[in-house]
């Protein structure tokens, strides 16, 4: 009977054991628990307190991005070539809208919106992310301005902004130089991402896509700054707390002279073909053809299907920029540096004489010359004057095409010249290592002697750039002195507003005898006092040295006979003219080709005259005479000339009202 309550009693005091325990364990796991919470709290006290707070501050502020003003671009007299203007735009963030097909076509009930600009929007959208802000319309007017305000609560996600818009007054006028802006679409955003210019284009949407916009990004984009504000539980803004202001881009003052490149571009007119005029005495660019060209408003907002269609797909190539990726045999032309390589290397003394019957005859295979009576005895100042083929196949044979390649490779033939423009090409200096690297097949890997002939006059594999020739025609005309072409002259300061010029690169000198200059230069004025180019100078009250050229489009067999009648029009012979005045003190250097028009007599050298004229002596030809002109129809200039300051160029863009950011 004893051994029930003393179980029990026994079992009571294990259950009040277990209890004690429990209540320990309870106590542990509490006390652990505000130890735990003591510890989070002097973590996030003493240990995350700075970055807690930036977070928190940051919770109720953000930082705003503010775009600098594009800086403008000028020619070297002050007119402006691309500025900037202030429009509105109606925009959408893709990732705000539930329905973008419905949303788009109930806006175009409030505002106008083309197909156009659905196709537009849409080419965005693929190459955007989904947060970025589109626009759908852009130059609105005032009236649909206060028409979408007014209905702006029915469609989240959609907001007119205020944007700066760039503006080529001049439109097609020198935009292979100028170049444009366009939408920073992902692959400018991969390279600023590699660079360390990403954090300046926060909120930048342009960038420069091409000539001077681009080589010049830099400078042209100024300082992005920063503005923050505080904002609402709803990311608001309701108030600013500081800010720190953009700084504008630098206005760029280039060497073109926006005058003479409208007079080159009127000449052309609808040929095809390039020219480059240039300072020999300091490298400047002082205009920089090639025809025919775009406008490049087209491209800011993004070209439309059509127009980008109508451009790539032109037989005529209106993107390729001619003067600095366009490449041409430089036929006679050429000769002058012959010329100047065979006194240099000894090949050539400058009384030594050189029969010209008409042909030349290299294994078998006959060079053609003047005709079947040729010119007779020439010297190399004569050989330059009448321009004797049989003279330079001589010394070309007598040359090898290794000392010719090694000869012309200073001058900048088959070389890149290093101008501040983007997409400049080398062209072809050939040589047997060349042709060794160049072909994959053994026998197209040899270099045959007949080869080596044509180039003496600028045929064969000779490929180069009127930039090329320009650059190679100032440093004959400077004695062998040479410079770097560049079109930028001058930067503004944005803040300071003082110009700086930009530094020009230390002239080279390639070591040529004034006596061997001089007799170039003599046979060079020959040819203008009484050769190809006499019909056109006749008259001008300066002395130029210049070289007609006819180059081959296509090869014409040994047996035939060129009649530019027989051919299709672009496989006739371009016209080539290089040239540089007043002889003795040149000031000017031009080379120009006018692709498949003939005789450089008859096509180019008129365009050089011109051009001469207006650098020495501020004239400008009359309306007949640049419509003549354009036809390969003028020698000596017709008409009256015109005062060139008294001649006005006018703004070609249809926003042309707009004013600049900076001023006009």
């Amino acid at each position: 009977m004893r051994s029930r309550p003393l179980a029990r009693l026994r079992n009571t005091e294990l259950e009040l054991m277990r209890f004690e325990q429990r209540i320990s364990v309870m106590l542990w796991v509490v006390l652990l628990c505000f130890g735990l919470v003591l510890a989070r709290l002097v973590y996030l006290q003493l240990i995350r307190h700075d970055d807690l707070l930036e977070q928190a501050e940051n919770n109720r502020t953000a930082i705003i991005p503010t775009v600098p003003p594009r800086g403008m671009i000028l020619d070297r007299n002050g007119v402006v070539l691309a500025r900037n203007y202030s429009a509105y735009t109606l925009e959408i963030v893709p990732n705000k809208v539930d329905d973008l097909s419905s949303t788009i076509d109930a806006l175009s009930t409030i505002v106008d919106i083309q197909p156009r600009d659905r196709r537009k929007f849409k080419r965005l959208l693929e190459e955007s992310k989904n947060f970025d802000s589109l626009p759908i319309r852009t130059r609105l007017s005032d009236e649909e301005v206060a028409r979408f305000t007014a209905q702006q609560y029915r469609f989240p996600g959609v907001e007119v902004r205020a944007r700066l818009f760039r503006q080529y007054p001049y439109g097609e006028l020198a935009s292979h130089v100028i170049g444009y802006i366009g939408r920073i679409n992902s692959r400018d955003k991969e390279k600023l991402e590699d660079s360390d210019e990403a954090g300046n284009y926060r909120g930048t949407q342009y960038i420069g896509k091409l000539g001077v916009e681009q080589s010049y990004e830099a400078q042209l984009h100024g300082k992005t700054g920063v503005q923050v504000v505080e904002t609402s539980a709803g990311g608001k803004a309701t108030r600013p707390l500081s800010s720190h202001a953009a700084t504008p881009g630098q206005n760029l003052v280039l060497s073109i002279d926006i005058k003479l490149q409208q007079l080159v571009e009127d000449l052309f007119g609808a040929r095809r073909g390039a020219l480059v005029a240039l300072d020999p005495q300091s490298g400047e660019v002082l205009a920089f053809v090639s025809k025919p060209t775009f406008d490049p408003n087209l491209f800011v907002e993004g070209i439309d299907t059509e127009s980008w269609k109508a451009l790539n797909e032109s037989i005529d190539k209106p993107l390729l920029n001619r003067a600095l990726r366009g490449t041409y045999p430089p036929g006679s032309t050429y000769k002058p540096f012959m010329a100047l390589g065979a006194l240099e290397l000894g090949k050539r003394k400058p009384d030594q004489v050189i029969v010209d019957n008409g042909s030349w005859v290299y294994g078998g295979h006959t060079f053609r010359s003047h005709g079947d009576g040729g010119l007779g005895p020439v010297n190399l100042v004569r050989a330059i004057t009448l321009s004797s083929n049989v003279y330079f196949y001589s010394l070309a044979n007598d040359m090898g095409v290794d000392a010719i390649h090694d000869f012309m490779k200073p001058l900048g033939f088959g070389q890149v010249t290093g101008i501040d423009l983007p997409g400049e090409v080398r062209g072809i200096l050939p040589s047997t290592e060349w042709k060794r690297t160049t072909y994959k097949k053994p026998e197209q890997q040899r270099w045959y002697g007949g080869e080596t002939i044509s180039l003496g006059i600028g045929q064969g594999y000779n490929s180069f750039t009127m930039l090329q020739l320009a650059h190679a025609t100032a440093t004959l005309a400077n004695g062998g002195k040479q410079y770097v072409p560049h079109v930028l002259r001058a930067s503004q300061d944005p803040v300071t507003r003082e110009f700086r010029n930009a530094p020009i690169p230390e002239a080279s000198e390639l070591g040529y005898k004034p006596a061997h200059i001089d007799v170039v230069r003599k046979g060079l004025m020959g040819v203008v006092n009484e050769g190809t180019s006499a019909h056109v100078f006749r008259g001008a009250s300066y002395q130029s040295a210049g070289k007609t050229g006819t180059a081959q489009a296509v090869t014409i067999g040994q047996k035939e006979h060129y009649n530019a009648a027989k051919l299709a029009e672009r496989q006739r012979d371009h016209a080539l003219y290089m040239a540089f005045a007043p002889a003795e003190d040149p000031k000017i250097v031009v080379a120009v080709v006018v692709e498949n028009a003939g005789f450089g007599a008859v096509s180019a050298a008129p365009i050089a005259r011109r051009v001469f004229d207006y650098w020495l002596l501020g004239l400008y030809p009359s309306e007949a005479d640049i419509a003549a002109t354009r036809q390969g129809l003028s020698s000596v200039p017709q008409g009256n000339p015109r005062v060139a300051a008294e001649v006005l160029i006018q703004p070609r863009d249809a926003n042309n009202d707009k004013s600049s950011t900076f001023g006009n």
